[in-house]
């Protein structure tokens, strides 16, 4: 057993700081235009850049341009210039990927068992998408959501279709201009968070974790979890899967959750300290009132319309007090 120790990440003490200090604005244009010299290069440091985005968020108007630097679709290191090419060369990549779809489409519905079924379930849940604004605009184009999640799957041989994908694209595509954008941004972002959205790789390992965590930091609860609250904790995989999307009103607080786990701050894997604290927040009622697994389930199932900047200080502080504690090894490379 070692202490967690956060050389490559925030450390306790900042990260409990977070909740502290009254938070300034969120990052806009000109300041974000500041963190570049006339080339394009960062000016400032990547880790100064992140830190900042956890403590401070991103403008709405920056997230498209800050959302690339934190995905990988852009590099740190590149410059104005080289962006520009960056740009031009996903897109023709996207619209080659468009082309070979579009020859191979026979094939695979002749041959690929899954392609039909994984085609008609992505049609059905782009169709129960609601794609209106409070003021009946229509916000989103589902024909071209369909074509970026079919592509999506047959090109990513990691991450199949799997529910809710079909959501997490469609706020991508809310946030870019064009189709090229949307794909690519949503590639690099499965890559960004490890997949730990993926059922078939990485939400069994988070749920795992988030036990581990729950045994270090609250025996207490834990005891329950595994006795009459059996069977919760690995219930709670829609958490992950959705990254979190319906705990919250507005798509900025999921944009905002969002930017903060691209950015590796305080640490990886910042998702099952964001689910910890949620678990915290039905806490006193679940031991109160010795609620099962179901009613568990069914009172986490409930936290909506959290405060975003709430939630997330609350996680920075539980990874301060998870670095001040033993943990096993494997605990300790999940978070670092």
């Amino acid at each position: 057993m070692t202490t967690l120790s956060p050389e490559n990440s925030l450390s306790a003490r900042q990260s409990a700081s977070f909740i502290l200090v009254k938070r300034k604005p969120p990052i806009d244009k000109t300041e974000w235009d500041g963190f570049f010299d006339e080339n394009g290069h960062l000016a400032k440091s990547r880790d100064f850049i992140c830190v900042n985005i956890l403590e401070r968020g991103l403008h709405p108007f920056m997230r498209t341009e800050a959302w690339k630097f934190l995905t990988g679709y852009y590099s740190w290191q590149s410059s104005q210039d080289e962006r520009l090419m960056v740009d031009s060369t996903r897109r023709k990549n996207y619209e080659a990927l468009c082309q070979m779809y579009e020859k191979i489409q026979p094939l695979l519905e002749n041959l690929h068992r899954n392609f039909i079924e994984t085609r008609n379930n992505i049609a059905y849940d782009i169709q129960k998408l609601y794609d209106k604004d409070p003021l009946g605009n229509v916000l989103i184009d589902k024909k071209r959501l369909e074509k970026i999640l079919l592509l999506s799957y047959v090109c990513n041989t990691q991450a199949e279709y799997q529910q809710g994908f079909h959501e997490m694209v469609m706020l991508f595509q809310l946030m870019v201009e064009h189709d090229h954008e949307t794909f690519w941004l949503f590639q690099f972002f499965l890559q960004k968070t490890e997949h730990s959205c993926v059922i078939s790789i990485g939400v069994g390992k988070n749920l795992g974790m988030l036990n581990n965590v729950i045994n270090i930091l609250d025996p207490v609860f834990a005891e329950h979890l595994k006795g009459k609250g059996a069977g919760a904790v690995q219930s709670l995989f829609p958490w992950f899967c959705l990254y979190f999307q319906r705990a919250f009103k507005s798509f900025d607080d999921v944009w905002r959750l969002w930017e903060v786990l691209l950015t590796g701050k305080p640490c990886r894997n910042f998702q099952v300290l964001v689910a910890y604290s949620m678990l915290q927040m039905v806490r006193k009622q679940v031991l109160q009132e010795s609620m099962t697994g179901d009613d568990i389930l069914l009172a986490c199932n409930n936290l909506i319309d959290l405060d975003v900047a709430e939630l997330i200080s609350a996680a920075c502080t539980a990874y301060a007090e998870l670095v001040q504690k033993d943990v096993p090894q494997p605990l300790k490379d999940f978070f670092l």
